[in-house]
């Protein structure tokens, strides 16, 4: 029996160093991919150890991270991973909250004060510099919206919260712009991705028709669109972390208005000043890992929008990837809008744009990031 006992244990031993060794085999000599179309993120990329980094660590942390994202069939593997927490941690997986009907990102019922009253201290003194009049519209996650699903120990602050506490700090000039009761109003309506943070485009028009009345302007009637139907296999963000197929792919939609103004230019602009030309639904971002990028295109500091609204009034909007879906519906208004994304923005916003050659400035952010950090020093600078 001891014998038995003694082989068993040998054969196991083999085997298991027959798999370590088969792995590491396959992650160091298999094909290595720059970026992970899964989770919609660069890779980390080999870096030649140095007599430094070696000495204060950095080595082992790269070559750590280099083979954690590279580990032979890693998709796979995170996708069993997701199975395994969802099962035994009240189905949060990754900070995600997975059920049948949605995932909600728990890590934004957290608040950081501090950087929340910083951000909201960049678009004050914006707007006293500004001679025109600015506008700001909070967009609540959709775990703000569908967040009262989740345990009550998980959820510190609410988006309603934390929009009400920005729009306590800005300054009183600063029209501030109710997009989450609209939106609670409209819960049991396709508002949200399923798998993603972020409103979808009927969403986005739903608010527009508020918005676009405080800009001054009648709203373009939903049964003036055709929407269009363009792809039913969006999963975001919230999928990345997670690789959980419980919920419905998502549908991205393209409104279209035939008989309405033109779009004729969208001049993209990169941060050493060169341009392009792109298209407000660019419709090749499909086939790319970041489908959503096919609202305005892969991401740019600065696009230049000229139609053919019949209307002499310019638009300035400053966003971030929220805003995205909504822009189109502003092209039946303004003759021209530029729109700046101001986390990719290098070099101050006056070196693209002179603010006060625009009436109007709207300010349009996903509360779930304007508290996580700070994009928004460029737009204060003046040269």
């Amino acid at each position: 029996m001891n014998k038995l006992n003694r082989l068993t244990s040998k054969i196991t031993a083999v085997m298991s160093l027959s798999v370590i060794v088969g792995l590491g085999g396959m992650t160091i000599f298999g094909n290595k991919n720059g970026k992970s179309f899964s989770e919609n993120r660069e890779l980390t990329k080999f870096t030649k150890p140095s007599f430094e980094t070696v000495y204060d660590g950095r080595s082992a942390e790269q070559l750590d991270g280099y083979f954690t994202d590279h580990f032979t069939d890693r998709s796979k593997w995170l996708y069993f991973k997701s199975l395994i927490e969802a099962e035994v941690s009240e189905s949060i997986v990754n900070g995600v909250y997975v059920s049948s009907e949605r995932l909600l990102d728990t890590e934004n019922t957290h608040l950081n004060e501090k950087m929340l009253s910083y951000n909201a201290d960049i678009i004050n003194n914006f707007a006293k510099k500004y001679d025109g009049t600015a506008y700001f519209v909070a967009v609540p996650s959709s775990t703000g919206i569908y967040g009262d699903v989740l345990p009550s120990h998980v959820v510190e602050i609410n988006d309603n919260q934390k929009i009400n506490m920005l729009y306590e700090i800005l300054d009183n000039g600063i029209r501030k712009i109710d997009a989450y009761n609209i939106l609670k109003m409209m819960k049991e309506s396709y508002i949200y991705f399923r798998n993603d943070t972020k409103w979808t485009s009927y969403g986005a028009y739903c608010v527009y028709k508020t918005v676009i009345q405080k800009l001054g302007f009648i709203p373009t009637s939903y049964d003036k669109y055709t929407v269009e139907h363009v792809n039913d296999k969006f999963r975001g963000t919230l999928y990345n972390r997670t690789f959980s197929k419980k919920p419905k792919a998502d549908v991205l939609d393209k409104y279209v208005y035939f008989d309405g103004a033109e779009v004729l230019s969208c001049e993209r602009i990169q941060s050493d000043g060169t341009s392009s030309e792109g298209e407000l639904i660019d419709m090749s971002r499909l086939s790319s890992s970041d489908m959503y990028s096919m609202y305005l295109g892969e991401d740019i500091p600065v696009l230049k929008i000229k139609t053919s609204a019949q209307s002499e009034k310019k638009l300035l909007v400053i966003k971030d990837s929220y805003a995205d879906c909504f822009i189109p519906f502003l092209t039946q208004h303004y003759s021209e809008i530029t729109v700046v994304s101001s986390d990719i923005l290098e070099g101050s916003l006056s070196e693209f744009v002179d603010v006060n050659e625009y009436p109007q400035t709207l300010f349009m952010f996903g509360i779930e990031n304007f508290d996580k950090g700070s994009s928004l020093e460029k737009i204060t600078e003046r040269n």
